[in-house]
């Protein structure tokens, strides 16, 4: 069985109570008339019963004079038919009355409500009727003297057992069915309108419900969630929820977009250094067989510059297997820079130190420029050695002979500004875009990317709240800029 939506449940509840209501109101509208009716006619014929009282002789020395009273009561009874007159004594007990034979009730009336018409009650007083056992009608009463004695009262019921009876034959009344009838059209008008209004109200939930099916787990957001985001956050609840949802859709798409990014990222990665390692291994693996199967044959020389070779390609293998290991150590999330404070310039000093040899052996020079009064800094020691030891094996293997490669450090408001250049042929305007990125296998065809060095570079000053910059050189070179925070 289909389950209603929550607009249908709303709209059937919102029904349910509209026709409970016209009910109710319909209810009130009859008890309303029926109590006006009653003191109408209470009020018009509350002399009645003292009329009665005054002009006809009930009683005489000896007590009541039944042949008097069912002669009265006779006429009256048939003059207006819709009374009925009773006799009773001061205890409340009937002692005349003209009801046909059996259809007497009671034989004793309550007094209390006679007792607060006589004292002038508020209109309708309801008394006991004679005729029923559980109904209450309107009355008139008098009491009755005889020689200045209270003998009893003439009580009189205004709306008798004949007008019950005409009343409930003529129930299909054409003013009671234009009542009813009106009552109806009213109650389904306010039916339509108040569903209608209820839709239009609901509408924008219905849109929103249809957003949120209509979302696509790849990121791609349904066109209905394209809303502007009110400037003054005002709006309806539904549309503030409508708008939360639709950034919440953006971020979410954006975040997929990211994920889909890394992934294909990794994939790439893995395609690379599988055809990074696979050449050097290829090449060493030459190698060593050459000199396996040729050992007899070479000269010193020749056996000199194979082992070489061979060690390079090792070296090369040795290096991209670590620098994959930090990669993966750095993105895996486990890895938190542990921060200290040190002197930067005695750590770059050090460094340098490591790269003397290799920079002599290509006529490079290497110097450091320190502005006055450097502060020290808080930073992770060994990351921010390894970022140095990257950008300047960079600057070494990929500038040529007689390169010059300056290291600056310089004081920039609460940080320290450390900038690596050299003076080589700088770097490509094709390879800028993507220098910090992982090795992508199209782009690494056209020398785009800056291969794993720079990327490791980047993820450290990440988990450092910064990143590393290629900054305009002036002429020719390039320069890496970074910061890090003052200890």
């Amino acid at each position: 069985m289909r389950r209603l939506t929550l607009a249908q449940r709303l709209s059937a509840v919102f029904a349910l109570l509209l026709l409970a209501c016209s009910g109710i109101s319909v209810w009130l509208q009859i008890q309303s008339n029926t109590r006006h009716e009653q003191a109408v006619v209470q009020q018009l014929s509350g002399d009645l019963a003292t009329h009665i009282a005054g002009t006809a002789q009930l009683m005489d020395a000896d007590g009541w004079r039944p042949d008097a009273v069912r002669d009265l009561f006779d006429k009256l009874m048939a003059v207006n038919p819709s009374v009925e007159v009773y006799l009773l004594d001061n205890n409340g007990r009937v002692v005349g009355n003209a009801a046909p034979p059996g259809h007497l009730k009671r034989d004793r009336i309550d007094l209390a409500p006679i007792r607060r018409l006589l004292a002038g009650g508020s209109l309708p007083v309801l008394g006991d009727d004679p005729r029923s056992i559980e109904t209450r009608k309107v009355f008139s009463v008098a009491p009755v003297r005889v020689d200045g004695r209270p003998a009893g009262y003439v009580y009189v019921i205004l709306l008798g057992e004949t007008r019950d009876a005409l009343a409930a034959k003529l129930a299909d009344d054409a003013v009671l069915q234009t009542t009813l009838w009106a009552t109806a059209v009213v109650a389904l008008l306010g039916l339509f309108m108040g569903l209608v209004a209820f839709r239009l109200i609901t509408r924008p939930l219905r849109a929103l419900t249809v957003a949120v099916r209509g979302f696509d787990a790849n990121g791609e957001l349904a066109a209905a969630l394209q809303v502007e985001t009110p400037d003054d956050g005002g709006g309806d609840e539904i549309a503030v929820l409508r708008t939360a949802f639709a950034q919440m859709g953006r971020r979410i798409a954006d975040q997929w977009r990211e994920l889909t990014r890394q992934d294909q990222q990794r994939r790439d990665l893995v395609a690379n250094i599988s055809h990074d390692l696979r050449t050097p291994l290829t090449s060493l693996h030459g190698y060593l067989e050459l000199l396996r199967l040729k050992d007899d044959s070479l000269s010193v020389a020749e056996r000199q510059r194979y082992l070489d070779i061979a060690l390079a390609q090792s070296g090369k293998v040795g290096r991209l297997a670590q620098e994959l290991f930090e990669l993966a150590r750095l993105e895996s999330g486990l890895v938190q820079p542990e921060l200290e404070t040190f002197s930067l310039p005695d750590l770059v000093q050090d460094v340098l130190q490591k790269f003397e040899l290799p920079a002599e052996a290509r006529q490079q020079h290497l110097s450091v420029e320190i502005s006055p009064a450097l502060p020290a800094v808080r930073a992770d020691l060994g990351m921010i050695e390894r970022v140095l030891t990257n950008l300047l094996d960079n600057a070494i293997r990929h500038t040529p002979t007689g390169t010059h490669i300056a290291v600056c450090m310089r004081t920039l408001r609460d940080r320290v500004q450390v900038e690596v250049s050299d003076t080589g042929p700088g770097i490509p305007e094709a390879m800028r875009d993507g220098l910090f990125m992982r090795a992508s296998r199209l782009l690494r065809g056209a020398q785009h990317s800056g291969g794993l060095g720079l990327v490791i570079v980047q993820r450290i000053l990440q988990l450092h709240g910064g990143e590393v910059q290629l900054a305009e050189a002036h002429g020719n070179g390039a320069v890496f800029r970074f910061t890090l925070p003052v200890g």
